[in-house]
């Protein structure tokens, strides 16, 4: 597995977050990367509030937070967040999270299908029992980032875990996607992998949470905000054709409808 990647896509104004907080990730343990793609951890200390927005990737998250002026550490699982994800920060704190990869989750949580988990956000314990108790802290409250990694790998090593052919082809479609600029329709992807539209419907379902069409759009979204987020001369029209888009007006509206701002003042507002 790919050891992880250092850009920034799907954080909205990702200068302004990383000028407020202290974002690294990490590798978690070997026999853990087939599932999980990365650790992040995030440290902050604000004496003003700032709302982080992400547009999420197609994964599922497990988290332990600690807003220290606030209460003790806390476990939270967040399903795939179809929308757009606001995270308001202010005093001190921190996240200890580790990103799944797509379709890597169901291996975890083998009894119901991901799509149970989408849309939602719940305490850790009601999805793994073991996160209740002293675990958040265990994780979140050591000084430093290898301890915290120790912790989080010492946690989900655990779990028990099934083996899952069905997860390693939802992980290795779902990457494809993200990598292959040329997947722009599910029938396309469908016959390429020997496989009925319907049948990758209900392998997306089970085991990412999302429909393929919905992965699809939303990797190429994250291609055009990455370049709103560096380019103010970006050919909108050419990227939208790139991208899959029928034109460049609904690209705008998907871009407008999910950040809040068309692209182009999305672009000028973050330069």
């Amino acid at each position: 597995m790919a050891a992880p990647r250092h850009d920034t896509r799907g954080i909205v104004d990702p200068s302004g977050l990383l000028t407020r907080v202290r974002f690294r990730r990490h590798e978690p343990a070997e026999p853990l990367r087939r599932y999980v793609e990365w650790y992040w951890l995030i440290d902050w200390d604000l004496p003003e509030p700032y709302v982080s927005h992400i547009v999420p990737h197609p994964a599922v998250n497990l988290t332990f937070q600690w807003d220290e002026d606030e209460g003790p550490p806390y476990g939270e699982l967040t399903g795939v967040a179809l929308g757009l994800y606001a995270r308001k920060l202010l005093g001190r704190g921190r996240v200890c999270g580790a990103k799944f990869r797509p379709g890597g989750f169901r291996p975890f949580a083998p009894r119901l299908p991901v799509t149970h988990w989408t849309g939602r956000v719940l305490p850790a314990h009601e999805a793994f029992e073991q996160a209740g108790g002293d675990t958040p802290r265990s994780v979140v409250a050591p000084a430093g980032d290898a301890e915290r990694v120790a912790a989080f790998d010492a946690f989900l090593l655990s779990l028990p875990w099934t083996p899952d052919r069905q997860a390693d082809l939802a992980m290795e479609l779902v990457e494809h996607i993200r990598t292959d600029r040329d997947v722009r329709r599910v029938g396309d992807l469908a016959r390429e992998r020997g496989l009925s539209v319907r049948s990758l419907q209900r392998l997306f379902s089970a085991y990412v949470g999302v429909s393929p069409k919905w992965v699809i759009l939303r990797y190429r979204f994250h291609e055009a905000l990455e370049l709103a987020g560096h380019r103010r001369d970006v050919d909108w029209a050419g990227l939208a054709a790139d991208l899959g888009y029928a034109d460049q007006a609904h690209l705008v509206r998907d871009f407008t409808a999910t950040v809040g701002v068309p692209p182009a003042a999305y672009a000028q507002a973050v330069h």
